[in-house]
């Protein structure tokens, strides 16, 4: 094995080893990477790519450096053994990098996108109607949950009321506020569907009181 690699080109060798140790750092990046660690706490180099692909779009970062070393010693090592001229293999081999490093920031892109929609934003709860799952204690002296639909998903989450009668289970409800730490704020209400159909009802009934008259 040495004898082998001793008897390489310079270029020959420079592309082994950037091959064969970019491989394992890839290898290493990208089991932590989809095992839920983050393999950019190696490194400081992030940069976004402000084009019209859209912010947080990162070209620049050391996974993507880490693929684009392993590209470029793999691609060149072939180039070499194909039989290409050095300037050809490095400009070869330095296009096939870019090109890996477009993909892997493609990739982890949508996989941050992916993450980002899966995460819940109480925020989106506010104005939601639902009801009340466990019972609240007035004027915040007990926290208890409710259920209302947030981001399409019905919920049970922790909540909190300012009312001065507490809130009992099935009660209707509407979410007034969220605090900084995710716990909605909410008051008693009526459905609006709930209102309508009453309303509905009781003109209805008023008009046939008065043809029966």
């Amino acid at each position: 094995m040495a004898d082998w690699f001793s008897n390489l080109e310079f270029l020959s060798k420079v592309y082994w080893l950037v091959a064969i140790i970019g491989s394992l750092i890839f290898t290493v990046v990208m089991i932590m990477a989809f095992a839920g660690g983050d393999a950019d706490d190696f490194s400081d180099v992030d940069g976004d790519f402000d084009g019209d692909v859209g912010a947080g779009f990162q070209f620049i970062s050391f996974k993507n450096l880490v693929g684009f070393f392993t590209i470029f010693g793999w691609s060149g090592i072939a180039c070499i053994d194909a039989g290409l001229s050095k300037p050809l293999t490095i400009i070869i081999s330095v296009i096939c990098g870019l090109f890996m490093m477009l993909i892997m920031a493609t990739l982890f892109y949508f996989i941050s996108k992916l993450a980002d929609s899966g995460t819940l934003n109480y925020k989106n709860a506010l104005d939601a109607v639902g009801e009340v799952y466990l019972t609240i204690g007035a004027d915040r002296s007990k926290m208890g949950k409710v259920t209302v639909s947030v981001q399409g998903t019905m919920r049970e989450l922790d909540a909190l009321t300012d009312s001065l009668t507490e809130l009992k289970s099935g009660t209707i409800i509407k979410v007034v506020d969220v605090t900084s730490n995710g716990i909605l704020i909410v008051d008693r209400t009526r459905k609006p569907i709930e209102s309508s159909t009453l309303q509905n009802e009781e003109l209805g009934e008023g008009g046939d009181h008065l043809l029966n008259n």
